[in-house]
């Protein structure tokens, strides 16, 4: 099935982080309180300024990004679930970032 998140919102799905061993307790992912991470699938087409000028969103599809952990609605397809959320809710991308100019550094 396909799925085309409308205007300034994306599909994620969500990354599996596991869990973490912090002196020699294990600490389960239920009982930590930090960002998410998930992989951009699919982005809209970005929202209307009120010029009625489209803007595009500053993530793409095959993003890593961190977001809220409330953040989105969970949907399931195929057996799969994702979260649909607004580009707002994204607190940032990770990977190859020029930090410098803020853009994604092209391969």
């Amino acid at each position: 099935m396909h799925v085309r998140p409308l205007h300034d919102r994306i599909l994620v799905q969500r990354l599996e982080e596991g869990e973490q061993k912090v002196g020699g307790i294990i600490i389960p992912d239920s009982a930590k309180e930090k960002p998410q991470r998930g992989k951009v699938i699919a982005v809209g087409n970005g929202r209307v300024n009120d010029d009625g000028e489209r803007v595009a969103l500053d993530v793409k599809a095959g993003d890593t990004i961190l977001f809220g952990k409330y953040s989105g609605q969970e949907i399931k397809l195929d057996n799969v679930e994702y979260l649909i959320m607004k580009e707002d809710e994204v607190l940032a991308a990770i990977g190859d970032v020029d930090i410098a100019k803020g853009k994604h550094k092209k391969s």
